[in-house]
């Protein structure tokens, strides 16, 4: 029985679309990509393209044998070469051929490089290296692999830093392994992840320095918000430093459900958008780590992994404050000759406890500030906050901040003493009504040192809940039709009813909405689609 060439599940000779995944098999795939059925090293069989970058592609496709799920990527530098439909065979023109050469020779020791690699447990596993029609090909694994952003959907919307933790740490002895080859990644980040069935993480994505940086004789894929600053820059050195920023950026989308800001953006405003409650439910260690890490300037940034590591797993400056005062815990001080001679002080001591003071003090509201952290005087969706707030002593007698969360936002001018600032961009919320205050800074009760308009008051404001209009998508086939709900942010399901009038694999309505519909974003969108016409058979006298 054939395969569909969109999902590899098995189809009728008889069936042209997908009735598991809505796959029109009758279409051909459209150059420079390789046909459908495509056998390669009279092992692997070519099904759809799944994705492309500047340097390869990569198609779903399967071991002939033993019908194993692979991934199949092909060297197809975009630019450097011609490909007709229905052939298989690269063409490089004369004024090409230099650089496709060069490129290839790099593509193919790069990834022979990568399988040299030991312990390949955290990476997409390479089963195979050849070179055919005129260009190389990898074969990589593709077994029960869960695409990481859907890990991540799956789980709320964020990670806790407990789940995070053991995902990530082998990620990164990985990424030190790359580097001693004299490689690296430069590209990791939540679209080159996965999960396993058995609750480990997995690194893909691999392309040589040429697809990574700016300037190269390719059209170079950077993730937006996890490439590094250096890799918008023509001619700059990538190295370790590179794939820290990657790979910090990746553990910020995890823990607070989004990704910094793209690079180029960060060079005017460098701050990072972090809401106050997640920095609140975060270890103090690891806010700073993603901080030091997500630096702008490669050589502000964490060092290397050894120091990646120790930073993610323990706050050595909250520790060594900790130690120094227990040390000096027992010692008693003579109050006449503190206050005669403070140049007897110890000035590492006095610094430890006022830095323990301050972090404490940031930590009673939700803050936590470094000389050099991005995070700091930060809000939710990036509106500016005060960089130093202090929770109010316990003999201030002055005026406190009152609670505003859930008041409508006239209300909240009319009544507060001073100016209030209003995030711009406002966010959605299921919970809190539109025009009213989701979140503000200073938090309640912290004390107001400040009067008149010098006073300021920051609040979030609702959007109210996130609705998005559906999309017309009736008579459109299956493919195209999730696609459009899909890019919408909404989950496609499928039915199927036998139609007169709609053609076979044709969308016929979505059930229980029309176009022009506003629902919730991420609600579960049905479908009908048509089988065609029902065929009938007549009984024989």
């Amino acid at each position: 029985m054939p395969v569909c060439m969109g999902c590899l599940n098995e189809i009728p000779a008889s069936d042209a679309v997908c009735k598991v995944c809505g796959f029109d098999n009758s279409e051909k795939q459209r150059a420079p990509f390789l046909p459908f059925g495509t056998v390669l090293n009279n092992k692997y069989v070519v099904a759809k393209n799944v994705d492309t970058n500047g340097e390869s592609t990569r198609y779903l496709g399967y071991e002939k044998k033993t019908g194993r799920v692979i991934f199949v990527r092909e060297f197809l530098p975009m630019g450097l070469f011609d490909r007709d439909a229905d052939e298989t065979k690269l063409f490089v023109t004369p004024q090409d051929k230099d650089n496709y050469l060069k490129a290839l020779d790099d593509f193919v020791s790069y990834y022979e490089m990568l399988n040299t690699i030991t312990d390949k447990a955290a990476m997409i596993n390479i089963l195979d290296i050849f070179k055919e029609n005129n260009t190389a090909y990898v074969i990589e694994e593709n077994d029960d692999l869960l695409p990481f952003t859907e890990y991540v959907e799956h789980n709320g919307g964020h990670l806790e830093w407990d789940a995070a933790r053991p995902l990530f740490m082998p990620i990164i002895t990985l990424i030190e392994n790359v580097h001693k080859l004299g490689i690296g990644h430069y590209a990791i980040s939540p679209s080159n992840l996965y999960v396993t069935s058995g609750g480990k993480m997995k690194l893909g994505g691999f392309s040589t320095e040429n697809e990574r940086k700016r300037g190269t004789m390719l059209k170079s894929q950077l993730f937006g918000g996890c490439a590094a600053p250096e890799q918008y820059q023509s001619g700059q050195t990538l190295d370790v430093a590179t794939d820290i920023y990657g790979l910090t950026a990746t553990l910020f989308y995890a823990l607070t459900g989004h990704l910094p800001l793209n690079a180029v953006e960060r060079e005017n405003d460098p701050r990072l958008q972090v809401s106050n409650n997640t920095v609140k439910r975060l270890p103090p260690h690891v806010v700073a780590a993603l901080a030091n890490g997500l630096q702008m300037k490669s050589e502000a940034r964490i060092a290397d992994f050894d120091e990646l590591r120790a930073q993610l797993s323990v706050s050595s400056t909250v520790q060594a404050i900790q130690d120094e005062i227990s040390r000096t815990a027992s010692m008693t001080p003579i109050k006449k000759e503190v206050e005669s001679s403070k140049s007897n002080v110890n000035p590492t001591i006095v610094g430890l406890v006022a830095t323990l003071i301050s972090l404490l003090a940031f930590a009673a509201v939700g803050l936590f500030w470094l000389p050099t952290n991005p995070l700091m005087g930060l809000f939710t969706n990036g509106s500016t906050m005060p960089a130093t707030l202090a929770a109010p002593t316990e003999d201030w007698t002055g005026p406190v901040m009152a609670d505003y969360t859930g008041q409508k936002l006239e209300d909240v001018k009319s009544s507060f003493q001073g100016t209030v600032k209003v995030d711009a961009d406002g966010a959605f919320s299921d919970t809190v009504p539109k025009g009213c205050v989701i979140s503000q800074e200073p938090q309640p009760g912290v004390a107001i040192t400040d009067s008149g308009s010098d006073a300021m008051l920051y609040v979030l404001v609702s959007k109210g809940p996130q609705l998005i209009e559906l999309p017309n998508v009736v008579g459109k086939s299956y493919t195209a039709a999730a696609e459009d709900l899909t890019n919408l942010g909404f989950v496609a399901l499928q039915e199927v009813e036998y139609s007169s009038t709609v053609a076979e694999g044709k969308v016929i309505e979505i059930v229980g909405h029309k176009a022009g519909d506003k629902i919730d974003s991420g609600s579960e969108v049905t479908i009908k689609v048509s089988l065609g016409k029902q065929k009938t058979s007549s009984a024989s006298n």
